[in-house]
């Protein structure tokens, strides 16, 4: 699914929590732009209602979340809780580091894809448009 005017579709891309270190999340905000998506960058140190709120109000057709401080679990666990009450059902992806042990955990709480922080741009890309085409 793809929104009008952007024909790759919309993409939010967030920081969560007091992680300060956004030079990953800026690439791929660029990265997915310079391939065609629209991208919302909502930047550093968001909570979970506002990236939900966001991604509701915007429309967008996938949200994209840049994890490095350690706590991805308890955040993006609210975050998928706070999207489902308001019936959003679109996926939601998690860059950055994330420990192995906690891949299922986040898998459960319904992430879409896990994508490491080692990945290369083109794994990236495909696996945006492989979620949005769902």
């Amino acid at each position: 699914m793809t929104t009008a005017g952007s024909p790759r579709g919309r993409v939010l891309v967030t920081k969560l929590g007091l992680d300060g270190h956004d030079v990953g999340a800026k690439v791929i905000a660029r990265l997915l732009r310079d391939h065609g998506f629209e991208v919302i960058y909502l930047g550093i140190r968001q909570t979970p209602d506002a990236v939900a709120a966001v991604a509701v109000d915007e429309d967008v057709d996938l949200v994209g979340v840049s994890m490095l401080s350690g706590a991805h679990v308890p955040l993006l666990s609210r975050l998928m809780e706070l999207l489902r009450a308001r019936q959003w059902s679109r996926p939601v992806v998690v860059g950055g580091v994330i420990p192995a042990a906690d891949r299922d955990v986040l898998t459960a709480a319904g992430i879409a894809a896990i994508v490491d922080a080692a990945a290369p741009s083109a794994a990236v890309v495909e696996t945006v448009d492989r979620l949005i085409e769902r």
